[in-house]
């Protein structure tokens, strides 16, 4: 560890990588609560949900793809060059919130120009489509780098930092958005009223995330790779990925996780991508978003520490069965979240959820190294990405729509039965219980 420390790839990577997570967590508190009190409607936050989601989930296998066959390091520059200049017209946009420009015709004409919430709105939708392809590249380009700047006896720990870092940086994030709009808000109810009060704050978080992929960007620069990344193979990127979706489907364990995975990510997933928010914003406002997601993000740093340091000796089943009997707690904790009347209850669900969460991730990891060849593992992550960037978003789609008819309780209830009753089911009906980490 102390020579990974003196590595000077792994000191620019870290730096990037510290400065760019925290971005990425303002951006996800200050976006959705960026919707909610520019309209008020959960459906419109669904869709900005799905808009940035899908393509990057449908987009995400090509990019592997690509990226196998150019240099990872430019392909992730560009990438976040793109965002970067996403991230600044955001920013822009919403300072514009505060002001109404006037565009002179002429001597003694001018033309007033109002940026009204159903604009702003449209803008946010298609800035929102920019920034899921963007990540479509970056997220493989990312993870496709650090073999050719790490050398391969320091991986398994550099790969452990980084990750540790992204993990931190959920904790962190959400709590440094929550001071933002807490400190330039106000408790407005949405309906394009109170995103005015709001707008330095929001305007802040998306210009840091702006100039967190400016910075690692730079930092990018300063790495040197030690090899050339291997000639590309010659066979087609649809080939490619036609190959990885074989694989998966003919390993049965990996095929009925994946199915699993696949139907609670559709039904559950993206519901509480919307639900959360709204719970927020129903509760106290911004600050309560952020301290939710800084409390989840806590309880999955804390699962994974305990799943690290305890590994198997903390496991008191088969994978399989394990996994299931999570899920069903999971379903348990979920459902008492439409009735809390403070923060401080919902936080300790969100924490329990997320040390939940953190701890089977490290199993899943696991798991899915353990079976897969290393000429396939990028394909086989790249299908296990896709389950829950692709299939979550149209779920909160679907529950924006919704929330139009129910009420958060029982979207909260409801969900959380589903995922018990899926969880049960699974266990009952498939071989899934019968699944050892090894096989």
């Amino acid at each position: 560890m102390n020579e990974l420390k003196q590595d000077a790839n792994f000191k620019w990577l870290t730096r990037g990588g510290i400065v760019s997570a925290l971005g990425d967590q303002l951006t996800m508190v200050a976006l959705p609560w960026l919707v909610l009190k520019l309209t008020g409607d959960t459906l419109a936050l669904g869709l900005v949900i799905a808009l940035m989601s899908v393509p990057r989930a449908v987009f995400i296998l090509i990019g592997g793809a690509l990226v196998d066959r150019y240099s990872p390091k430019c392909v992730l520059m560009l990438s976040k060059y793109a965002n970067a200049a996403l991230l600044g017209l955001l920013a822009l946009l919403v300072l514009n919130l505060n002001a109404t420009p006037t565009v002179a015709l002429g001597d003694s004409l001018s033309l007033t120009v109002a940026l009204t919430p159903q604009l702003a709105l449209q803008l946010i939708y298609a800035l929102a489509l920019g920034l899921g392809l963007a990540q479509a590249f970056g997220m493989p380009s990312a993870t496709s780098i650090m073999p050719l700047a790490i050398p391969a006896e320091h991986l398994q720990a550099a790969n452990g930092v980084l990750m540790g870092i992204r993990q931190l940086s959920m904790l962190l994030g959400p709590l440094m958005a929550a001071g933002l709009l807490a400190m330039s808000g106000s408790a407005g109810s949405g309906n394009g009223d109170g995103v005015v009060a709001e707008a330095h704050g929001l305007a802040i978080a998306f210009g840091f995330d702006c100039f967190s992929y400016l910075f690692s960007a730079w930092t990018l620069t300063k790495v040197r790779p030690l090899n050339a990344p291997a000639a590309a193979d010659g066979q087609s990127v649809l080939r490619a990925v036609g190959e990885g979706l074989r694989m998966v489907w003919h390993d049965v364990p990996m095929r009925l996780c994946f199915i699993y995975w696949g139907i609670v990510s559709l039904v559950i997933g993206g519901a509480m991508q919307v639900a959360i928010p709204v719970l927020a914003r129903d509760l106290h406002g911004a600050s309560t978003l952020g301290i939710l997601m800084g409390a989840h993000g806590a309880g999955t740093l804390l699962g994974m520490g305990v799943a690290a340091k305890f590994g198997t000796r903390l496991r008191f089943a088969e994978f399989g069965a394990m996994l299931l009997l999570i899920d069903a707690i999971a379903g348990v904790l979920v459902a008492p979240l439409g009735f809390v009347h403070t923060a401080w209850q919902a936080c300790l669900l969100m924490l329990a959820l997320g040390l939940l969460g953190g701890y089977m991730q490290i199993n899943v990891f696991t798991w899915i190294q353990r079976r897969i060849p290393p000429q396939m593992m990028g394909r086989a992550m790249s299908i296990f990405m896709f389950i829950f960037m692709g299939l979550a978003p149209l779920s909160a789609a679907g529950a924006g729509w919704i929330l139009t008819y129910i009420s958060l309780s029982q979207m909260f209830v409801g969900g959380g039965i589903i995922l018990v009753l899926f969880a049960a089911a699974a266990y009952v009906l498939t071989p899934i219980r019968r699944i050892t980490i090894n096989a």
